[in-house]
């Protein structure tokens, strides 16, 4: 299940450090242990795009691998405040993002001056600017967090609005367009499976990319997943869910033409010359999700909103975060109190309640 993910995500770090330096392909192999493929891929790209400015500005004539440890050890704290307004003005990220990829570059540069060592036993590098850089502040606080998320997910009754929408209403917006239609008479039970499972489990994308048959075990509800940090748990989904994956699992031989060999839950249709059916990729989910989201009128709609969606109604419901905190798999709980801030119909009651007392 997860090592085939795994291995494809591998296959990628390994595409990309091939353009880094040698020093960048050492430091990437040592965290390989200790770092998820994901997280790693991610470092990958943020060194990507630095290298690349760093070329682009003149600190090294040549190509990307060719840049030399001594180029990073000339980099001034002005150099760097460059960079960070490179990706505010000109890549148009974020503060978080922005975050993410200087400590990305942080990581990279402890390592290369204080774990590093040449055979002379000296530090790759004696002198590490990213330590005089710092974070940009973010002071948003839980509540604003959720607030700016609460507009972006699914409420009430549209949670099933939604799913009837991907299951059938969606053909009504599409019925003039036969490729469209007939895609859909395709893959109406699948989407609606994976749909439904998200809304009635919050699984991460991830987790439903690797799922299995055999991870499904429909007598006690859950699923078998492989969360961060390679740590398997076992997960509820609700009773809807469970139709929709049983109608899906009806037909998903029949329609997608699968030999007995092929054990992945979601899978995509016959493709190449060859019409080898293939596990249906986490970017393929993420198009679908879009895809199903704009034409419902809910374009802000993705795949982790729709997991936020579930917790949000989990907490409504149960006001239970701790069991929330294991079903969605967070390792903080302080990650998990951001659903408590989305739901203060109590809250508005009692201050309603007020100005009749």
């Amino acid at each position: 299940m997860a090592d085939e993910r795994s291995q494809h995500l591998y296959e990628r770090i390994d595409e990309k450090t091939a353009r880094l330096p040698w020093y960048v392909r050492e430091y990437v192999d040592k965290k390989m242990r200790v770092m998820s493929p994901r997280s790693l891929l991610n470092y990958c790209h943020d060194y990507l795009i630095f290298f690349d400015w760093m070329i682009a500005e003149g600190f090294h004539q040549g190509d990307r691998t060719s840049v030399p440890l001594d180029c990073l050890e000339k980099l001034t704290p002005q150099s760097i405040e460059n960079f960070l307004s490179y990706l505010q003005f000109r890549l148009q990220n974020d503060k978080f993002t922005m975050n993410r990829k200087l400590s990305s570059l942080k990581s990279l540069f402890n390592y290369l001056q204080n774990i590093a060592e040449t055979s002379e036993l000296k530090p790759y590098l004696t002198r590490n600017v990213m330590a005089k850089i710092s974070f940009n502040k973010i002071k948003e606080d839980q509540e604003t967090v959720a607030q700016k998320m609460a507009g972006k997910i699914l409420w009430h009754d549209e949670y099933e609005a939604f799913r009837q929408f991907v299951a059938s209403d969606y053909r009504e917006t599409v019925k003039d367009n036969r490729k469209l239609l007939n895609f859909h008479t395709q893959n109406a039970e699948r989407d609606t499976a994976i749909i439904s499972l998200i809304l009635g489990s919050g699984l991460r994308l991830s987790e439903v990319v690797g799922l299995d048959l055999h991870d499904v075990d429909f007598q006690k509800r859950m699923v078998r997943v492989v969360r961060k940090g390679n740590k398997e748990q076992y997960v509820f989904f609700s009773e809807q869910a469970e139709l929709d994956l049983e109608d899906y699992l009806n037909v998903r031989a029949k329609k997608y033409r699968l030999p007995a060999s092929n054990q992945a839950l979601f899978v995509a249709a016959s493709m190449g010359p060859k019409g080898t059916t293939r596990r249906l990729s986490a970017r393929a989910i993420e198009n679908l999700v879009k895809k199903y989201a704009i034409a419902f009128g809910k374009p802000s709609l993705s795949v982790h909103k729709l997991r936020h969606s579930f917790a949000t109604r989990y907490q409504a419901e149960n006001n239970d975060i701790p069991k929330l905190r294991r079903q969605l798999g967070h390792s903080s709980i302080q990650t998990t109190m951001i659903y408590t801030h989305l739901s203060n119909d109590e809250l508005k009651r009692a201050v309603d309640h007020m100005d009749h007392t």
